[in-house]
């Protein structure tokens, strides 16, 4: 995974900076911080979510595995924001270490999304907020399988797109209970997808082909799932 999202780094970057504004007003529309939480934003990558927070709480903390991706967002950090290398199965942070920890658009890239899930709410403290945003499975499952594959062509760093029922059986099992959720439905333009994951050659061929043989692959449901720490 993190040769993938070394190569595509600029791209990855590129592509945040513009959705920066939109995500930033979904965040504090959804998530609604106090502003004294100190956050953590997992697999934060050029730091999209904590760029979105950092305004709104009063410390950040993003990490990632990825390097490359941490020298795009440093120069460009509010002075509450710090970016640290380092892997969201296991975080370098004690428990009940931050009053907000979150994950936007990871868990899909991780092959034990589980251990995610259960590091954010180990370093929540009690009556803290655990945010997860991520692309959904779909529930029918021909389509959830055609998804897999173009997924899996397009970008070797997929894994697998968790369902909601799965999604929500994680929360439960890590003692975190839904506050709120909400859906929504994106559409995307199949080259400039293919490209931000530098996806060429035989494998940009086929994903195509599949593109074009099942429309529905190109839409997609991202999830938001707001839950507190019991």
């Amino acid at each position: 995974m993190t040769d993938r999202f070394a190569r595509t780094a600029e791209r990855v970057a590129a592509r945040q900076d513009a959705r920066a504004a939109r995500l930033a007003e979904q965040v504090r529309g959804f998530v609604q911080p106090r502003g004294d939480e100190r956050a953590l934003d997992v697999g934060t990558g050029a730091g999209a979510l904590a760029f979105a927070l950092a305004p709104l709480v009063r410390e950040v903390v993003g990490l990632d595995p990825v390097p490359e991706l941490l020298e795009l967002a440093r120069p460009r950090a509010l002075p509450n924001t710090e970016f640290v290398v380092g892997d969201g199965t296991t975080l370098p942070f004690p428990d009940e270490s931050f009053d907000l920890a979150g994950t936007h658009r990871t868990l899909h890239h991780i092959a034990r999304p589980e251990r995610v899930v259960a590091e954010l709410a180990r370093v929540t403290r009690g009556g803290g907020h655990v945010l997860v945003v991520d692309q959904v499975a779909p529930g029918d499952a021909a389509a959830a399988a055609a998804l897999h594959e173009f997924e899996t062509v397009r970008d070797p760093s997929h894994t697998r797109l968790l369902g909601d029922v799965e999604l929500r059986r994680l929360f439960a099992e890590n003692g975190l209970a839904l506050l709120r959720e909400r859906r929504e439905d994106e559409q995307r333009d199949v080259a400039a997808y293919l490209d931000l994951a530098g996806c060429e050659g035989d494998r940009r061929i086929r994903a195509e082909a599949l593109a074009a043989a099942d429309p529905r692959i190109l839409g997609t449901a991202v999830g938001w799932y707001l839950l507190a720490r019991s």
